[in-house]
């Protein structure tokens, strides 16, 4: 889950041109667009960013370095990250789910999930994975997976208390009790 602390730390923000809009309640943040809060930082050529009657915000990034915006933040209680990229990435804070749009990527830890479009809930920590079609029908092309398919990497999880090796390799393996014969 991602770092609660960052929820009451201050947005800092750095653009080259900004739009406010307090009556709609809509900021358009433009050209290297770099928001930090806490752990939290998103880089992209685009920020939209709207706010709801009950003060809850959305955030559209939209392109970046190599067309792609750029999303990471420490994970709660664990020192690693959740990053990510796409050509777009939408940010609901009211339902703390995280889109990735088109050639989307996203590493948590050390797992890895590729594919045209990936949302994350940060609340449940599920995952959806999709490849798209482009608007001729074929499936969509996402870089390092075979066209029509998504990509996962998952590292095993520990049991009974294990922790993980550092080095990312499987966990050794453990003796079992021995199995006794059902009485029929």
């Amino acid at each position: 889950m991602a770092e609660r602390a960052d929820r009451d730390k201050p947005i800092n923000l750095e653009a080259d041109r900004i739009s406010v809009d307090d009556i709609k309640k809509v900021q358009i943040y433009e050209g290297a667009v770099v928001l930090t809060q806490g752990t939290l930082q998103i880089r992209t050529d685009r920020l939209i960013v709207t706010q709801d009657a009950d003060g809850f915000q959305r955030g559209t990034a939209i392109g970046g370095a190599k067309g792609l915006a750029h999303f990471r933040q420490k994970r709660e209680g664990k020192d690693d990250f959740i990053e990510g990229e796409g050509e777009r990435i939408e940010y609901d804070a009211r339902s703390e789910k995280t889109e990735f749009f088109v050639r989307a990527w996203v590493k948590n830890g050390q797992d890895e999930v590729r594919g045209h479009y990936v949302v994350y809930d940060s609340l449940s920590e599920k995952y959806l994975v999709t490849n798209g079609v482009n608007a001729n029908g074929s499936p969509a092309k996402t870089p390092g997976v075979p066209a029509g398919r998504v990509r996962a990497i998952l590292q095993p999880r520990p049991h009974d208390g294990e922790t993980a090796p550092a080095t990312g390799a499987p966990l050794p393996l453990k003796a079992t009790p021995s199995v006794q014969p059902r009485g029929d």
